[in-house]
């Protein structure tokens, strides 16, 4: 796995354009529809990086706990939480390592997070935490990017951002393993105090499953998978589709 550095303190700014609402209204359909919509839910928000998701559920009235790698995400989201004048308890450990946490109804893996676990057994590992941290009848809602997404978005192309007071170049490569791969990010952050840019270089790697091969592993975990849908919508995914959606219960 991979822990944030430098990039935890510009995850927010890259990250402003990014959809949460509709992450937040996806989770409350689907809790809804499976009769989970009463008042005060707990909610475990694995990879939760600077805690956006975190607050947005808090302030619905979710009773949210945090958990992230990296401690430099989890400083940023411990101050978003104060600043929104909410309790939210963040710590810090591994997903596929989770103990002591108790049981809650929901737990969810936002924002792709579960694709910077590169091996199948740190999947499986994940889901059987989740299974232990669950009440019985619970929900586990995570999305991933689409084999076609890693594949034929991401690989071997480049992205660029340039704006007055942040810029980054970002490579994708092919990774290790199929339908794996490496991103090396260089940014240019502006500071104001030495007025010149400063450079910071990050790498990643996600990697993804097959839609069967997730199925299986929840299932292996001891999950009832009842629903696999895609980008947000309430069906099931496509050849294009490039955000996939799981949707799992704890009987």
């Amino acid at each position: 796995m991979n822990s944030y550095k430098h990039f935890a303190y510009l995850y927010d700014e890259l990250m402003k354009d990014a959809p949460y609402d509709e992450w937040v209204q996806f989770v409350q359909r689907k809790l809804k529809k499976y009769q989970l919509n009463r008042q005060s839910l707990s909610l475990l928000d694995l990879a939760c990086g600077t805690g956006e998701l975190s607050v947005r559920f808090a302030k619905e009235g979710f009773q949210v706990t945090g958990v992230d790698l990296s401690a430099d995400m989890l400083a940023v989201a411990q101050a978003k939480g104060e600043k929104n004048g909410l309790s939210i308890p963040f710590f810090q450990q591994n997903m596929a390592e989770l103990e002591g946490l108790g049981l809650f109804d929901l737990i969810g893996i936002f924002c792709d997070s579960l694709n910077y676990l590169e091996s199948e057994q740190e999947v499986q590992d994940t889901f059987a935490k989740v299974f232990q941290h669950l009440k019985p009848g619970g929900l586990f809602i995570f999305d991933v990017h689409s084999i076609y997404k890693i594949t034929q978005v991401f690989m071997n192309e480049t992205f660029a951002l340039n704006e007055e007071k942040i810029s980054y170049i970002w490579n994708s490569f092919p990774g290790e393993y199929s339908n794996c791969v490496e991103h090396e990010l260089t940014f240019f952050v502006w500071d104001e105090g030495t007025g010149k840019y400063d450079r910071y270089d990050e790498f990643h790697v996600q990697r993804t499953f097959t839609v069967q091969q997730y199925s299986g592993w929840l299932s292996e975990a001891g999950f009832q998978v009842q629903e696999v849908n895609a980008d947000f919508e309430d069906s099931p995914p496509q050849q294009y589709s490039e955000r996939i959606f799981f949707i799992a219960r704890k009987e």
